[in-house]
């Protein structure tokens, strides 16, 4: 079925654009143009729908993530379903799910969203989310998690380079895996196409990574005992190496900060952005009760209100930025002939307040409306 709709404005991912109407069929963008329309939205801005780039659907935002284990698989299920929903009501058409438990994200790809999946997240024994499932020591042990990933289909092998928060008995400053461990991961993914993101937030962790070669690092907080520690070498070698950062912060705004230097944290990021670093605004949601899986739009406000981008700039980190660092540039987080028909209208104009996208009027999926 083809169909066009019209906007009152358009921002196709990068820049605005003087067309109006955006033309669909077979769930694909086939036009843009100024002419007649078979749907007018009024005045609204279309745009991409937004990729988040680190969710964990099975997660609950109010529940311990170490209790997970206790959850039957149809449980968890429903729960993805539910939390993939709440994405999507946002605008958020696209999630890449970075630790789940035994694949199970890969029986919710029909929930809504378009949804990437990593499987349990590789880590340690006894390491960060160590009760996902996804155990594995040394480099016998990392090249077997990474080629059973491969051989199962995921999208992105997820590694915990790092220990994390929200495990007891973890610390996010403890380097879990070394870099010839980490590179030996990286070289079975990219043998098989498969991109590589891993969990870091201390210097070293995040220095083995960036020197392992991986395509992502997700947090790069560069948390120390005491506040926080950033290593600019590890950050310049971070830019001309091209690899990207998901930042996780985007929280709904009424909750407490997650830890004291959240701030200096969004603040480190401000400089990243102007040293060349590319950034992708993500949310981690699932992770407890400030990060819902609708809380993308906030932290997108926060990369124009804080961390210092334009706004234009702070729309792309979240579509086309997003998009490409998740492999889906080809396709996803654009309005352009022969993408995904994966659209958000929002009244306002975003590219003026970014505080338009809490605002939602339409989301499409393929081309339907939900």
């Amino acid at each position: 079925m083809k169909q066009a709709i019209r906007a009152a404005r358009v921002f196709d991912g990068e820049r605005e654009r003087a067309e109006s109407v955006v033309v669909i069929e077979n769930g694909r963008i086939t036009g843009l143009t100024s002419g007649p329309a078979d749907l007018d939205l009024g005045d609204v801005t279309l745009l991409p729908g937004l990729v988040d780039s680190h969710v964990h659907l099975g997660f609950d935002p109010f529940g311990v993530a170490v209790d997970l284990p206790h959850d039957s698989e149809d449980v968890m299920v429903e729960r993805m379903r539910a939390n993939a929903a709440e994405a999507l009501r946002a605008g958020i058409t696209t999630v890449r799910d970075l630790g789940d438990r035994g694949y199970l994200s890969m029986r919710v790809r029909d929930a809504g969203p378009e949804v990437l999946v990593s499987g349990p997240p590789v880590t340690t024994t006894g390491g960060h989310c160590w009760f996902l499932g996804g155990e594995a020591d040394g480099l016998d042990g990392i090249r077997k998690a990474v080629t059973e990933r491969v051989e199962r289909g995921v999208d992105v092998v997820k590694i915990m380079a790092t220990g994390g928060s929200i495990t007891p008995g973890s610390s996010p400053f403890h380097q879990q895996y070394t870099t010839e461990e980490l590179r030996a991961a990286v070289e079975i993914a990219h043998d098989a196409g498969i991109p590589v993101t891993v969990h870091a937030h201390g210097a070293s962790g995040i220095k083995a990574a960036v020197e392992a070669g991986v395509d992502s690092i997700e947090h790069a907080f560069f948390l120390a005992r005491g506040g926080l520690a950033v290593d600019w070498d590890t950050v310049d070698l971070m830019v001309r190496k091209g690899i990207y950062v998901s930042t996780t912060t985007a929280r709904l705004p009424t909750a407490e900060p997650p830890f004291p230097v959240s701030t200096q944290v969004r603040q480190n990021f401000g400089r990243m952005r102007e040293l060349g670093v590319r950034l992708v605004c993500s949310s981690d949601a699932g992770v407890g009760q400030y990060k819902r899986f609708d809380s993308l739009p906030h932290g997108i406000v926060e990369f124009g209100e804080v961390v210092g981008f334009s706004t234009a700039g702070a729309l792309a980190s979240a579509t086309s930025v997003a998009a490409t660092m998740c492999g889906l540039g080809e396709r996803k987080g654009r309005i352009a002939l022969g993408y995904d028909a994966d659209l958000l209208a929002v009244a306002g104009n975003p590219v003026k307040d970014l505080k338009a996208l809490l605002d939602v009027r339409a989301v499409f999926r393929a081309g339907k409306r939900i």
